[in-house]
């Protein structure tokens, strides 16, 4: 009989820990995942022992060199922003004067972003939204970035057709790809080395390269197609900026 409980025990254990440790929850819906974070928020970047050079050598530098030329401010929408690492990494190397809004599910996450971007006042911003329903027009932003977080959606594949649809043609798409070997443990979802760019080549995306990164991730960078159908009307402007800040508080 105990060998029965304690095997039982185990199960129900290692379910919990799929769950809530390796998954965050994502199988449990986007509110549990979502007060995940909240709780964790505070020590979040204490725990991910991000380091300011090797940010900015593999996220930083290479998003302000890979940026479509534009000829106003260009935009850049961060997906699940988190405390703001990518929008800290561009506008450190950035002289664009471009913008970079960052958008999650969580505020005490976007709390510790905007404490970190302090000296960015006018250069970022951070709203909260759900990044299967981006609220922004079509065609508005000239790059989209997700990292560490696709496979945290419910639905990845309606969150790359969001970013897609809000990215200008020509625009730049940088998502993380998960390939470490807890990869196996999220059934259901684009993980796994060349699902993530076999996904976005047969969404039409073009120019796509892989990074390695880290152990558990790959970066995927790509571009969204210009060609005449796309380029035959100009596309939507983005929301003007007073009401991102309005969003914001």
């Amino acid at each position: 009989m105990w060998i029965g409980i304690g095997l039982l025990a185990a199960i129900v254990g290692g379910l919990a820990y799929w769950l809530l440790i390796t998954t965050e929850g994502t199988y449990l819906g986007p509110r549990v995942v979502t007060r995940l974070y909240d709780w964790f928020a505070g020590r979040y970047d204490a725990v991910k022992n991000m380091h300011c050079v090797n940010e900015s050598i593999y996220l930083g530098i290479p998003l302000a060199e890979a940026l479509p030329p534009v000829e106003s401010s260009p935009i850049v929408l961060d997906v699940a922003t988190g405390t703001g690492r990518v929008p800290l990494a561009l506008l450190r190397q950035w002289d664009h004067g471009g913008m970079v809004i960052g958008i999650d599910r969580s505020l005490p996450m976007m709390a510790v972003a905007r404490k970190s971007l302090a000296d960015y006042p006018e250069e970022s911003a951070f709203i909260q939204q759900d990044a299967e329903a981006l609220g922004f027009a079509d065609a508005s932003v000239d790059g989209v970035t997700c990292l560490e977080a696709l496979e945290f959606m419910q639905h990845p594949q309606q969150v790359l057709r969001e970013m897609l649809r809000v990215l200008k043609p020509g625009g730049l798409l940088l998502v993380s790809n998960r390939v470490g070997s807890e990869a196996r443990f999220f059934p259901r979802r684009i993980h796994g080395r060349g699902q993530l760019e076999r996904h976005l080549r047969a969404l039409g995306l073009q120019d796509i390269r892989t990074d390695r990164w880290q152990v558990d991730y790959d970066l995927v960078w790509a571009r969204k197609r210009l060609d005449e159908e796309q380029t035959a009307s100009p596309p939507q402007a983005a929301a003007p900026r007073k009401e991102w800040r309005k969003d914001e508080e």
